[in-house]
């Protein structure tokens, strides 16, 4: 098989790492756990379970990636040959695959709605709960704005690891910062900014339970892509001068800071706004903003039809990255497993992932009567994948580098075969082995009861 491919410089591989983990939850979720869970204070616990439960995973997977230079599969199976660990690689390939099947629907709302914006939309006052639901639910439309999407990340994919995702990842994950530095200005100067800021910031420790650390645990499990094979893969082409704990305090701390500045801009804008609800999940992008947009700017369209617009670039920039990083997932396995060339590989990961999607897309319309377990095809990939295989995966994980991998081949990777100081080795097999694990476990268990 022909030489594989490494990233180029230390920025891409900053930079495409980050954008594994910048995504849409960043931008929809993470505000309104905030807001709901005692404002900087929900904060604080996030930033600690970070530090000590992501870091830990992202640094382990790192690791693994890097050693073995080899999709997530092909990894364990180096690593633990003829055991069962290889079935961590197996499960990280199809939470992946499984992952991008329904991400690919969601990222094909943010491209519909990115091309609203672009018509003045949100600047006319409709019913938004009316579009939406007529949206989702209709037979063809959302499909195709998935497959566009779809596209989107396949042309990335097939370029490779240099010329596709190095490349166009130093590209977006500039321009995503520099929108979200654009939009948290504009929102500073909004009427409400006052108020939408201290509702975020002002820590609330009455309302900091179990259940919400819990969650500020589950948040930045699920917000650095951890478990789903994608950093893993990232990892298998990083040179063997990258520096593990260094790079996953970085990604980490780009991720973080993506996630709180879209706070900034979200809680100042709904805020100018009397009598509008902050709700998670797709609701607050999809029906509560664009009503924000319309009221917040009634006064000043061209401003609301730049900030809308520029708004839903930041989504399709933040859904664009993450899919990369799960087709490329995938597609690593299946060129090197199935010695296809890797344009036939992204292919035919795109087209299978496109096939499933159209499916979860359908659930909201046509299908949506048809359920398994009471949950409709969209619904069940998402539970299986995010509340199962993946908390499950990040025990594993920890568990397999913690007590199966020698120390010394733990030590060296995180050293870089002792050219660099790591102080805090041995705090790091504690958090690996026992810390980590019975935190996901409590995750795990809150997800399912939840």
């Amino acid at each position: 098989m022909e030489n594989r491919s490494n990233f180029g410089s230390k920025l891409g591989v900053i930079l495409a790492s980050a954008g594994s983990a910048v995504g849409l939850g960043n931008v929809w979720r993470f505000p309104t756990e905030v807001g709901n869970n005692g404002g900087a204070a929900f904060i604080l616990i996030y930033l600690l379970c970070v530090v000590f439960v992501g870091v830990p995973v992202m640094v382990s997977e790192f690791l693994i990636g890097r050693h073995t230079h080899a999709n997530t599969i092909s990894a364990y199976q180096k690593l633990a040959p003829g055991t069962w660990w290889r079935y961590e690689g197996v499960a990280g390939v199809f939470i992946a695959f499984l992952i991008l099947s329904y991400y690919v629907v969601i990222s094909g709302w943010t491209l519909y709605y990115f091309v609203l914006s672009l018509t003045g939309y949100f600047a006319q006052g409709k019913d938004y709960v009316a579009c939406f639901s007529s949206f989702v639910s209709h037979p063809v439309q959302p499909i195709v704005y998935a497959a566009i999407f779809m596209l989107m990340t396949h042309l990335v994919i097939s370029k490779g690891v240099e010329s596709g995702i190095e490349r166009f990842s130093k590209v977006m994950m500039p321009m995503l910062l520099f929108i979200i530095g654009i939009l948290v200005v504009c929102s500073f100067g909004m009427p409400g900014a006052s108020d939408g800021l201290s509702f975020l910031l002002r820590p609330d420790f009455s309302k900091v339970t179990t259940n919400v650390v819990l969650s500020a645990m589950g948040q930045a499990f699920f917000s650095l892509s951890l478990a789903m094979g994608c950093l893993c893969t990232y990892a298998s082409y990083f040179g063997s001068d990258t520096r593990l704990v260094k790079t996953a305090f970085s990604v980490s701390a780009i991720d973080t800071v993506v996630a709180i500045l879209s706070g900034f801009i979200i809680f100042p804008a709904v805020f100018s706004v009397a009598d509008v609800e902050v709700n998670a999940g797709p609701g607050l992008v999809f029906i509560t903003l664009p009503n924000v947009f319309y009221l917040a700017f009634s006064h000043m369209p061209v401003v609301g039809y730049v900030f809308s617009g520029l708004f839903y670039v930041l989504l399709l920039l933040a859904a664009l990255t993450s899919a990369m990083s799960l087709h490329e997932s995938v597609t690593a396995y299946v060129h090197e497993s199935m010695h296809l060339s890797r344009r036939r590989s992204a292919a035919l990961v795109s087209v299978s992932c496109m096939l499933l999607g159209v499916g979860c897309s359908l659930s909201f319309g046509p299908w949506s009567d048809y359920t398994v377990f009471g949950m409709t095809m969209f619904d069940l990939f998402d539970f299986v994948a995010s509340k199962i295989i993946m908390p499950l995966g990040g025990i594993v994980i920890c568990l397999f580098v913690g007590w199966k991998l020698d120390r010394k081949l733990v030590r060296d990777e995180l050293t870089n075969g002792g050219t660099l100081r790591f102080r805090f080795f041995r705090f790091y097999l504690f958090l690996v082995r026992w810390a980590v694990p019975l935190a996901i476990a409590l995750i795990f268990i809150h997800e399912l009861l939840g």
